[in-house]
């Protein structure tokens, strides 16, 4: 059945895709604000369907009452899936953030085209000292703007359970920007591999978790922040897997 899912979710997934990037170009001439309020609402809300009854993948949120009530923020969150990149951008609870992404997803003919018009932070990941000044960069344009910013801190797509060490990109960005960073858990990794073609039904955790405020030591923002994800991540992800 799982198999027969993906199959169908996938081919959906990716007709919509295009379908939706070609119906959506007009919103590439508005504010990136309100097109990511339309795209959110039309894509977003098109990919949550297909997930939902199509591919039996449901979505559970915990921890809103962890985000601060005031000012922007950086959510730091752990990456298994594509899942979280197709929700996170999306969620009208977080006031619709910017992520953090490779440049290479805006090279994608029309489909990458919408990225520009939302806003998103692309970076070019081939000089890494280039990367890093671009994030800061990026970052402080966006909070200045007061959007949130999602970034990933262990940089790329872990499996569960993979050990990888978190990025110190993570601690410049914290220091040079001055925001507080919500770290999120996550367990999507056990219904969406990491590539994989073939997904599994069920439901996905997104946890937030206390906020770590602006101004720590840098080194031990990093040892709470890790410390907390991975916990939390392994409980969640144990959770489902049971």
């Amino acid at each position: 059945m799982n198999a027969v899912r993906s199959i169908l979710f996938n081919i959906f997934f990716f007709a919509g895709s295009l379908f939706w990037s070609i119906a959506l170009l007009w919103t590439l001439a508005l504010p990136e604000k309100e097109c990511t309020k339309i795209v959110s609402a039309i894509y977003g809300g098109y990919i949550a369907l297909i997930e939902r009854y199509i591919l039996g993948l449901k979505l559970e949120i915990r921890g809103l009452e962890n985000l601060p009530k005031t000012g922007p923020y950086i959510i730091a969150a752990k990456h298994q899936s594509a899942y979280e990149t197709l929700k996170l951008p999306y969620m009208k609870s977080l006031g619709y953030p910017a992520i953090i992404l490779k440049k290479e997803l805006t090279y994608i003919p029309i489909y990458g085209w919408n990225f520009h018009g939302m806003g998103q932070i692309a970076i070019d990941r081939g000089s890494a000292m280039e990367a890093l000044e671009s994030i800061v960069r990026g970052c402080q344009s966006k909070l200045a703007a007061g959007r949130s910013v999602i970034i990933f801190p262990q940089g790329t797509r872990t499996a569960v359970g993979a050990d990888k060490p978190y990025k110190a990109g993570i601690a410049k960005v914290y220091r040079d920007v001055q925001a507080p960073i919500v770290p999120m858990a996550l367990n999507s990794g056990v219904f969406w591999g990491r590539n994989a073609f073939f997904k599994k039904s069920g439901t996905v955790t997104f946890e937030f978790l206390p906020v770590i405020p602006a101004g720590l030591p840098p080194l031990q923002m990093m040892e709470r922040l890790e410390r907390a994800v991975e916990e939390a991540s392994d409980r969640l992800a144990a959770t489902a897997k049971a």
